[in-house]
């Protein structure tokens, strides 16, 4: 074989090994394809996940609001039944003031009449004692009624602030559950449209592929017929 010949083997081999090595491009094209699917896909759930961790901390979260919520309601119901007995106490301690002052005071004209010879069962000391009790009871009245309208009041206020709260604890449960069922709604879509991105990718990295297959696999059927 002559030298020109040996150089032109040894030429049309090194072309035909640049050939091959410029034919692996595509591969490397699709290995980075198949790749960047893989990893849009692992983003979509990862991005899933973390949707998912939120809406659980928002129903927990909204599950230590309302119980604290209710707790304090019934902390200021409990207050309150407490502040309108008082209150209905120191009516009554009134009322309990007057019988006495009532009695003290029908005493001491009893014992006026008494140490002046009048008798205490007609004319004047009988009318001033009848006076003295009218206006005693009159006023007794009012104690009570003052002191049953503090009971009344002082329950219904108390039955107010604990409803209050656990209707607060209700509508917060239920904004907290509407925001993790969109959060997990995300999730979802997240999820799939990673997935759905993924499969473009795959999808058009092979066809990309397959367009260049013959020329993918022209050089090293050329250079297996060289050699």
């Amino acid at each position: 074989m002559a030298l020109k010949d040996i150089f032109d083997t040894v030429g049309t081999i090194a072309g035909g090994v640049s050939d091959v090595a410029g034919a692996y491009a595509p591969f490397a094209q699709l290995s980075s394809g198949i790749k960047a699917a893989g990893q849009q896909k692992a983003a979509g759930i990862y991005q899933a996940g973390l949707y998912e961790l939120q809406a659980i901390d928002t129903l927990a979260l909204a599950d230590v609001r309302a119980e604290q919520t209710e707790r304090t309601a019934t902390i200021q119901a409990g207050r309150r039944l407490i502040a309108a007995k008082m209150q209905a106490r120191n009516y009554q301690m009134q009322g309990n003031t007057v019988l006495r002052n009532m009695r003290a005071t029908n005493a001491a004209i009893r014992a006026r009449a008494a140490a002046s010879g009048i008798s205490i069962g007609s004319g004047s000391a009988y009318d001033l004692q009848g006076l003295n009790t009218r206006d005693a009871m009159f006023d007794l009245g009012i104690s009570d009624y003052n002191a049953l309208t503090a009971k009344v009041f002082g329950f219904e206020d108390a039955s107010t602030m604990y409803l209050q709260g656990i209707r607060q604890g209700l509508y917060d449960k239920y904004a907290a559950k509407t925001q993790a069922n969109e959060l997990r709604t995300a999730a979802d879509f997240s999820k799939k449209s990673g997935g759905l991105i993924s499969n473009a990718q795959l999808v058009n990295t092979g066809i990309n592929f397959l367009t260049k297959a013959n020329d993918v696999f022209k050089p090293i059927t050329d250079l297996k017929n060289i050699t």
